[in-house]
Parts: C-alpha cells; structure tokens; sequence
C-alpha cells in the first residue's frame, strides 16, 4: 500500500458517518477486548448486560 493509497483512505473515513448503534457495538467490542485480557470469564453476553444496565441507570438519572 503506497502512502497515495493511505491517503485516499483517510479521506473517506472521514466522510463516513457511523450510527450511534455502530458506535454503541464498537465501544462494547473495545471493552470486551481490553477487559478479555484480565477477566478470562467475560463473554460479550456479560458485556452487553453490564452496557443495558449501565444505560438504564443513566436514564435515571437523567
């Protein structure tokens, strides 16, 4: 790949527009990577549980 290439890439990363469920399933990939390393018993299910109460208790709170 030459630095053209990258350059052209860079372009159109910027004009793309993620969803905020895009965003939401790329945040719980993140977590769920960078936690695996320490936590071996996490699967993405206890993530994702963990994310819906986390939201539940920020729409309580307003």
């Amino acid at each position: 790949m030459t630095g053209h290439d990258v350059d052209t890439l860079l372009q159109q990363a910027k004009k793309t527009v993620v969803s905020e469920s895009e965003r939401e399933a790329q945040r719980r990939s993140f977590v769920f990577g960078n936690t695996k390393i320490e936590f071996d018993a996490l699967t993405p299910a206890v993530v994702d549980e963990i994310a819906e109460q986390m939201a539940q208790a920020s729409e309580k709170n307003g």
